[in-house]
């Protein structure tokens, strides 16, 4: 029997996550009859490779989709609300790294780790989350599974990159402005359509996205929300309770998280049973060793899909409370190999189609 081969076109090709998911691609047990590149009018031309071959990056239009059969985008969530309900019309099924679909109740968000089972009721378009929340979940699954979860506090420390390439040179400009003694020119963070902007270079930035009105940024609102719809299958549930405060580092790439996490009513593992659960989980590495001073850092996970976690101790004041420190890349795992990931179960399970009626979830 001849292995079933798949057309896959990578919406927003060109940036940093789009780069990316074709190196994924290039990795993944997904068998590839084609690949489209495509991106914006300004971008298409561009040559770029798939597998050492010569791809033209094409400008993505409704009719890009045509005979396609996965679609993975990153090219924004206003693209994404244009283009993939047109993919999805002519019978793509597609996974968005935007936040466009994410709290979409039709539409899954997936991290194959924690609920790949979601995929299931999928009608055409899969969320990937968000960067940050992708690396938390991850993490304390193994946990919510052994333990039960009753209270998650986490305090990012988001690299220049989950802003894109733009802001990871805006990030390498500053630093040698500031090593010359020059005035720091900022631009695009913290938001880039914001009144005010400030440098990330030797700097740290306490906001990530645009405030709402009860004072937390759309970032805290995400990763609060999103843990819930991935772990509990409900964005609003009360069973986890979840409070964040996002903070842009000058680091090019390679998200650090502060988690403190409460288990469930009665139990209290040690942390080497809390190591156990983790270090047995899929694309968890445990890093814990004091004595040797092992624990996560950016530079190490850069590039790797893997999530990292160490630093695991008691809260010595709270019962049943820990405190744990997890480093992810936020290019990969956060963003492109995800969205891979979850392309490779959608072949797995023979999901790769558009339900009936699955294209008017999103006309």
């Amino acid at each position: 029997m001849t292995e079933k081969q798949y057309v896959v076109a990578i919406l927003g090709a060109t940036g940093a996550v789009g780069t990316r998911m074709i190196q994924q691609l290039e990795q993944s047990t997904i068998p590839v009859k084609e690949v489209h590149l495509l991106a914006s009018y300004r971008s298409a031309g561009k040559t770029l490779y798939f597998k050492g071959e010569p791809v033209t990056v094409e400008e993505a239009k409704p009719e890009s989709f045509d005979g396609v059969d996965l679609v993975l985008s990153s090219a924004g969530g206003s693209v994404s609300a244009k283009l993939l309900p047109e993919a999805v019309k002519r019978g793509a099924v597609c996974v968005d790294n935007t936040s466009y679909f994410r709290m979409n109740d039709d539409v899954p968000l997936v991290v194959p780790e924690v609920n790949e089972d979601a995929l299931e009721g999928h009608n055409g378009i899969i969320a990937n989350p968000n960067c940050s929340t992708i690396q938390m979940v991850v993490a304390l699954e193994p946990v919510r599974q052994k333990f039960g979860l009753k209270r998650i506090i986490v305090s990012t420390y988001q690299a220049a990159g989950g802003a894109g390439q733009s802001a990871i040179n805006e990030l390498k400009r500053e630093a040698q402005e500031y090593l010359d003694g020059k005035s720091m020119n900022a631009e695009i963070l913290p938001v880039k359509g914001a009144k005010k902007h400030y440098p990330l270079a030797f700097n740290l930035l306490p906001q990530i996205d645009v405030f709402e009105d009860d004072g937390y940024t759309h970032e805290e609102w995400k990763m609060i929300h999103e843990t819930k719809k991935i772990m509990l299958g409900d964005k609003n549930s009360p069973d986890i309770k979840v409070t964040a405060t996002c903070v842009r580092v000058p680091v090019p790439v390679g998200h650090g998280e502060s988690v403190w996490f409460e288990v469930g009513d009665g139990n209290t593992p040690t942390p080497d049973e809390l190591r156990a659960a983790m270090a047995d989980f899929p694309g968890l590495v445990v890093q814990d060793d004091p004595a040797t001073q092992l624990y996560p850092q950016p530079q190490t996970a850069e590039g790797s899909r893997d999530t990292f976690v160490g630093r695991i101790r008691p809260d010595l004041e709270t019962k049943g409370a820990y405190n744990s420190w997890v480093v992810s890349d936020n290019l990969l795992k956060g963003a492109a190999w995800n969205a891979v990931q979850i392309a490779e179960c959608l072949v797995r399970r023979d999901l790769v189609r558009v339900p009936e009626g699955g294209a008017a979830k999103f006309n």
